[in-house]
């Protein structure tokens, strides 16, 4: 799965699916801090969906610059009580990455072919990290994370709030030391992401062109498949 979260930076996850259960409770956030939740509580509660074109950096800190960007549009819907996903990547390859029925499906034009991860009991645990600045509420992220805000900031003329993000878990600090999240005050969602490794490395995500709660077409959450599209399934 290591190769997955080159794929989606996002939702590099896998140390996050091994939360330990009963996660304390959130405390009571003031001033800055809990007016920017708030604002994300009332985005999650109205939350239908989010499109956005996107760009994912990922920077080597022993190579000591960026080695891999990928840029397209991404998806996201609430489906009931679910949240779906798909990302559709145009560079530097053509690539497709879908999140629903708690089964993540990577699809490949070339070679036409689709590896799907299913998430078992795990399913859960991963679309709560997935919807992290995106549909989230600010009190759910309270219970996972030590938050801090760090003060407001403009990102490409949008009016943020630049949160940081530790996580409480030990298993999960394994994979990121620390999140910071860019809030656009006005709309209670993520523009920008970055995620830092331990041994410095990081991932920094940036969306641009937000659009929230529009109709997204029932055809945008399905892969363009051919007759010959060879699947495979991954175990472990």
């Amino acid at each position: 799965m290591k190769s997955f979260t080159l794929i989606l930076p996002i939702a590099v996850v896998w140390s996050l699916l091994r939360l330990a259960p009963g996660l304390p409770q959130a405390p009571v956030a003031s001033g800055p801090l809990d007016s920017v939740l708030k604002k994300m509580d009332t985005a999650a509660a109205s939350f239908r969906t989010t499109r956005a074109e996107f760009e994912w950096d990922r920077y080597e800190k022993v190579i000591n610059e960026v080695d891999d960007i990928q840029s397209g549009t991404i998806f996201y819907r609430r489906a009931g009580k679910d949240i779906e996903m798909m990302a559709d990547i145009n560079k530097p390859d053509k690539k497709y990455v879908l999140f629903s029925g708690g089964k993540i499906r990577m699809y490949l034009p070339k070679p036409d072919q689709v590896t799907v991860y299913d998430l078992g009991k795990n399913s859960a645990d991963f679309e709560s990290y997935l919807v992290i600045g995106f549909g989230g509420s600010g009190q759910d992220m309270l219970k996972a994370f030590d938050v801090t805000y760090l003060g407001p900031e403009s990102i490409n003329g949008v009016a943020t709030a630049e949160l940081q993000l530790v996580p409480k878990s030990e298993k999960v600090r394994n994979t990121f030391a620390r999140i910071l999240l860019w809030i656009d005050l006005d709309k209670g969602i993520s523009v920008q992401q970055q995620f830092f490794e331990p041994q410095g490395d990081y991932r920094l995500a940036k969306y641009s062109s937000i659009r929230v709660n529009e109709k997204v077409g029932d055809d945008v959450f399905k892969l363009k498949t051919t007759n010959k599209t060879q699947t495979i399934s991954p175990r472990g």
